[in-house]
């Protein structure tokens, strides 16, 4: 189905604490994107944590301010630091209530110029839509054989550079209701854990008992409960920088990231169902990176990076 559609841009959320290079680097790009010009641009910016990221906090507020990286950009910033999670919540909800959708980029994302164009093209193309929940600019370093479109619906969410409406965050659930229901329903954990490819269950778990904090298992959830979707590119339109220790919830590598592709994505599926094939492709290599020394270190260092 070709994305060749003049749509008015969708508003863009940009999270960020205390990593100015990180910062920059990414709103650079940005700036460079096909509609960056007509787009509006809302940086969140979070509160002093502890008196040792004072510096690092300033020096990123000198940065967002530094450009005006798109049409419009409005700087919200935060007197108390509220958290990666709550900061993100509180951002997505606000744009999509007053905007009906947004576009939702983190400061260790690196985008392809074409990111904008993909994210708009889509928000247009399923905003009626209710099974697909959510737009990705984030794939894994997967081989798909050729085929008619360049972007597939996946069953899971993802954190990556993404976008989504209002008809569907307004179904995000903080309290992740359908928690006892997968604890007490061994299929319905199997349908989450994407049929054994990987633990997610056991983030949820981790979440609901206090030992972290994040919005996206909770997305992944709330998305779950309803049967939702999420379209992804079949080549990444971003690549994350984020794995230097510099992040709350970054490592030193990662293999969920791949080579950012710089072409356009052309072409979505004309219906909102799953190919099988390609699916189970995904799955193979989520179930390749949860392979020993330990299940608890996989879940430790890569879940909490894609839903960081």
């Amino acid at each position: 189905m070709s994305t060749t559609i003049t749509v008015p841009n969708t508003p863009i959320a940009f999270f960020t604490y205390k990593r100015p290079e990180h910062t920059r680097k990414s709103l650079e790009l940005l700036s460079q994107n096909e509609g960056a010009e007509s787009s509006d641009l809302f940086i969140f910016c979070d509160g002093v944590k502890c008196i040792e990221d004072e510096e690092a906090v300033r020096q990123v507020e000198q940065v967002v301010r530094s450009k005006q990286w798109c049409r419009n950009v409005h700087i919200i910033k935060h007197e108390k630091n509220m958290g990666c999670a709550n900061s993100i919540i509180y951002g997505v909800t606000k744009i999509c209530e007053e905007y009906g959708s947004v576009i939702v980029v983190e400061d260790d994302l690196l985008l392809s110029p074409y990111f904008l164009h993909y994210m708009n093209s889509a928000l247009e193309l399923y905003k009626n839509e209710p099974k697909v929940m959510q737009i990705s600019g984030h794939m894994f370093p997967i081989k798909f054989a050729s085929s008619q479109e360049d972007s597939i619906f996946l069953p899971f969410t993802t954190s990556w550079g993404w976008a989504t409406w209002q008809r569907a965050w307004q179904h995000f659930d903080p309290d992740m209701k359908g928690y006892e229901q997968l604890k007490l329903n061994k299929n319905k954990r199997y349908q989450f854990n994407l049929n054994d490819s990987y633990p997610y269950f056991n983030m949820l778990e981790a979440q609901f008992t206090g030992k972290i904090n994040t919005w996206g298992i909770r997305w992944f959830l709330s998305t779950f409960m309803l049967d939702g979707l999420t379209l992804f590119p079949k080549k990444s339109l971003v690549a994350n920088i984020g794995f230097d220790g510099s992040g709350t919830h970054c490592g030193e590598s990662s293999s969920l990231d791949g080579e950012m592709t710089q072409d356009k994505i052309l072409s979505m599926p004309k219906t909102v169902e799953l190919n099988d094939k390609e699916v189970n492709i995904v799955f193979k290599y989520l179930r390749s990176l949860n392979q020993p020394p330990s299940l608890l270190q996989s879940i430790k260092s890569k879940l909490a990076r894609i839903f960081s």
